[in-house]
Parts: structure tokens; C-alpha cells; sequence
């Protein structure tokens, strides 16, 4: 900020923390109420400002931004702001708006609030970052106290979101990540199965069968134990072919197989786009991601 505005704004004082929360409050509500995406950035570059740790007035990053459109599903300002800043509105925000500098909110984010069309939109936007720094941004575990080291895809599958966790798989986000208590997202969702089998158990599997085209084959699964010990209820939940390959008792099914070398030919790049051209009936795809709409 320059001096004058530093002086207008009451030289760091209280009035300028009034003003701050003011002008906060005004910029937060203009992303819920969708208005349209020049006058939030010119809020966002003018006037829109907020409070940081150690006494300074900031106007909104492009990051801080996303978050808002995040929240409140805006995919125009999404859209715009990952298209235009695509490493800052992807950067770790300021320590008002997370926890710790480890964590990767917006792709948390994403998942958690179902934002799949925007989620498509990150995972578009680091398609041009160098191979090194996707894998890192997909991988990157959220912050050890609040979120137990969790992936985007643990969150997925913790909270059931089949066309994220696809998205995410398609676009290089690895399954075999495990999380501060030692389990993969394959586990977290073995344990979602297990502990309330009656909620949603259709599309828990539809998560399951997502994973197993992504999965190596010999994979550690920490929850192998537990299936042997009850097998016959997991069978019950699970069906023969995926209890016994979770249970190491037999390879993958030949479909399962096949499906992994089709699903091995498409690079994220084209992903998911490519998935309606595999050679198969439609029912047989893995995921009907409805981004059209």
C-alpha cells in the first residue's frame, strides 16, 4: 500500500481495522452475490482490503480471491482468476485465510465444498506447470493439526465425491499418499464402507472401483487384516471380485485390468475429455462426470 492510502486508512490504527473489516465484509459479499467478475477485480485491486498478522493492510492476492469464489461456487471469477494468475491464484494464501503455509487449500477446498467444475478448472491450470511442481501441488498434504495430513484425495473419499476423486486420479494425484495415521485414501474409504455400510454404499463403491483403475497392483492396503478377520461380511459389502483382490486372494478381473490399460493410455492433459472416446458402451465408463452443465 503507498503512503497515501497508508495515511487514508488511518496510518495502521484502529480505524483502519474498522475499514479493513468493512471493505472485507464488502468484497466477501460482492463474490456471494455473484456479481460480475470486472467489478470484483476492481474491488479486489482497489478497494477491497483486509487486516493481516502484524499489523498491515493488504488488498485481496488472486489466492485469497479463489477462495471466495470457492465457497461461494462463483465459476466465472474462478475461471478468470486461474486463467490470468494461474501460479499466484494458486499460491498458499496469507496466514489469515489457512492454518499453515503446508497446506493446499483450494484443492481441499474443491473437494470439500463439490465445487467439480472448478476443481476441473485448477487441475486445468497446472497442466502448464512443470511435471515437478504438479505432482507436488496434487500431493500436497493439508496442514497436520486440522486436517491429519490429508491429500485432496483422502478428502475425497472421506467425504464421498466420486467426480473429484476421478478428476484428481486422471490428472496424476497419486492413491498410495497415507496420511498422518498411517492410511491411504483406499483405507479411509474401506473404513467410510465398514462404519456406516447402509449410507450411500453405491456410491462408495463407485469410489472403490475408480480407485482400483488407478491403484498398482500390490499396493499396501492397511485394512487387509480386518478384511480376512470378517470376511464374510465384507464380501457382503464389497462383492466377490473386489473383497477378494482388496484381500490378496486373487489378481484383479480381467475388465478391471483392461480398464486400467485404456484408462493408462489418456494423459491429463486430455483427461477428462478422452474418457468418451474409449471404446465402450457408456454404461461401461468409469464415471459419467456431467461437466457440461
Amino acid at each position: 500500500m503507498d503512503k497515501y492510502h497508508y495515511t487514508q486508512w488511518g496510518g495502521g490504527g484502529l480505524s483502519s481495522q474498522k475499514q479493513c473489516k468493512k471493505s472485507s465484509f464488502a468484497f466477501y459479499q460482492a463474490v456471494r452475490d455473484q456479481l460480475p467478475v470486472w467489478l470484483l477485480e476492481d474491488m479486489r485491486r482497489m478497494e477491497a482490503f483486509h487486516w493481516q498478522e502484524g499489523g498491515k493492510v493488504s488488498t485481496y492476492s488472486p489466492s485469497e480471491a479463489l477462495l471466495y469464489a470457492l465457497v461461494h461456487n462463483h465459476q466465472p471469477y474462478a475461471r478468470y482468476l486461474l486463467s490470468n494468475f494461474p501460479q499466484s491464484a494458486l499460491a498458499i494464501p496469507s496466514l489469515h485465510f489457512s492454518c499453515c503455509h503446508s497446506s493446499a487449500p483450494h484443492l481441499a477446498m474443491a473437494v470439500r465444498y463439490n465445487r467439480v467444475h472448478i476443481l476441473l478448472e485448477i487441475l486445468k491450470a497446472i497442466r502448464d506447470f512443470p511435471a515437478s511442481d504438479r505432482a507436488s501441488y496434487l500431493d500436497r498434504r493439508g496442514c497436520s493439526r486440522v486436517e491429519g495430513g490429508k491429500t485432496a484425495l483422502h478428502v475425497a473419499c472421506e467425504l464421498v465425491r466420486p467426480e473429484c476423486l476421478l478428476l484428481l486420479l486422471g490428472h496424476g494425484a497419486s492413491p498410495c499418499l497415507v496420511d498422518c495415521m498411517g492410511n491411504t485414501p483406499l483405507d479411509l474409504l474401506l473404513q467410510q464402507i465398514w462404519e456406516s455400510p447402509a449410507s450411500n454404499l453405491r456410491t462408495k463403491l463407485l469410489l472403490l472401483d475408480s480407485l482400483f483403475l488407478f491403484v498398482p497392483q500390490g499396493s499396501h492396503c492397511a485394512m487387509k487384516e480386518q478384511l480376512l478377520q470378517d470376511s464374510e461380511q465384507w464380501q457382503d459389502l464389497l462383492g466377490k471380485p473386489r473383497f477378494q483382490w482388496l484381500a490378496g486372494l486373487a489378481p484383479p478381473s480381467l475388465f478391471v485390468s483392461s480398464m486400467q490399460v485404456l484408462i493408462g493410455t489418456i494423459t491429463p492433459d486430455q483427461f477428462p475429455e478422452a474418457l468418451d472416446d474409449l471404446p465402450l458402451p457408456h454404461f461401461l465408463k468409469p464415471l459419467d462426470l456431467k461437466l457440461k452443465s
